[in-house]
């Protein structure tokens, strides 16, 4: 499993001309899913964001959490996290799953981050046509692989 953290300070998604959701200062979250993913790679991807540090204290220093400063959270299921970019120039999705293993893990991710945070997690829409914009605020983007923890 992968994410693709950006502290934003508003986000959005739009499907169909319609805003589906959105966020203010907090967390955009995309979300790439792999078969060999399960509830391990969620619930330690899941700590990691609600305790990563990456909101300034009252000194401009990057020593807060998203719980400290109750940050919204918005995730958005992002297949192309598992591009293979080794051969031609046509990125291969092979690794990525497909809806039925990967929906259900998507919904967890989210109800797991709602049970930690007690926030109300905003999404987007499992395989639409999604527009999403944001206000990177730093900016701040973190890439993190629960297949690598070290």
């Amino acid at each position: 499993m992968r994410i693709l953290i950006q502290r934003v300070k508003q986000a959005s998604v739009t499907i169909d001309n319609k805003i589906k959701s959105r966020i203010g200062k907090g967390l955009l979250i995309l979300l790439g899913i792999e078969d060999n993913d399960n509830n391990e790679d969620i619930e330690w991807l899941c700590n990691k964001i609600v305790n990563l540090r990456i909101f300034d204290d009252s000194n401009g220093v990057m020593n807060l959490s998203a719980t400290d400063v109750d940050a919204e959270i918005m995730v958005v299921s992002q297949f192309t996290l598992h591009a293979s970019t080794k051969k031609g120039n046509r990125p291969s999705y092979i690794r990525a799953s497909k809806p039925d293993i990967a929906i259900p893990l998507y919904e967890k991710f989210c109800k797991t981050l709602f049970e930690k945070t007690g926030r109300e997690i905003q999404t987007g829409e499992f395989g639409a046509n999604m527009q999403v914009e944001l206000i990177n605020d730093g900016p701040v983007t973190i890439w993190i692989d629960s297949k690598v923890k070290e």
